[in-house]
């Protein structure tokens, strides 16, 4: 995706149709966060950030949340404590995430491969897949010294392995939408216009009955 985009936080007042529409999805959004899943490179953050402001909620990093709680990198996690112990504070970390409001949380690459998480976003959340090409994810990534999984001799081997591995699992998101080369805004467009069309109203219990 083009980084020419003018980022979110500098992003125009929305126009009056579009502001009727950010009202119409938050209604049926409900209570729920909006989860974005994919791999590494598949843009999760860009989106993400652009997503939230467009539609005015908070955005949250689940790997920043990370290295926030450990006061340490993700790449210095897996260096002193392997991927397992990452693994399990990703898990916590995301479930802390969903219970504390309404917001877009965009997640590592492996977050959505473990059960417990899946399970809790589904619970609490809507998850959108951004899916993208392994050869456009590899040139995304490629230069990039603070991926764990890929300091290996053939890292675009790993990247396809990955792909192979994950994504019968992604395809189990509540929605997705194509990760591709086009300006950022592009994509959000696309994952606003899914969630219009492939949202359910949030069910809410009927009074007396809670």
């Amino acid at each position: 995706m083009s980084e020419a985009t003018t980022d979110a936080e500098t992003a125009s007042h929305p126009t009056a149709a579009d502001a009727d529409r950010v009202r119409g999805l938050l209604a049926r959004l409900g209570e729920r966060s909006i989860v974005l899943v994919g791999m590494m490179g598949a843009g999760k953050t860009s989106v993400g950030k652009r997503l939230a402001a467009r539609l005015g909620l908070p955005f949250v990093d689940a790997d920043h949340a990370i290295e926030e709680a450990a006061a340490k990198t993700i790449p210095e996690i897996f260096a002193e404590h392997g991927e397992a112990y990452f693994r399990d504070g990703e898990r916590r970390v995301i479930a802390r995430l969903l219970r504390e409001r309404r917001q877009v949380v965009a997640t590592g690459g492996g977050a959505f491969m473990n059960a417990e998480t899946r399970e809790a976003i589904r619970a609490a959340g809507v998850s959108v897949w951004l899916k993208a090409d392994a050869d456009v994810l590899f040139e995304r990534v490629k230069r990039r010294a603070n991926r764990p999984l890929l300091q290996t001799e053939d890292p675009e081997g790993t990247l396809r392995r990955l792909v192979a591995e994950r994504y019968p699992v992604y395809a189990g998101a509540d929605l997705t939408v194509l990760s591709r080369d086009v300006p950022h805004e592009a994509v959000v467009e696309d994952v606003f216009t899914a969630l219009e069309t492939g949202l359910a109203p949030q069910h809410r219990p009927a009074e007396g009955t809670r």
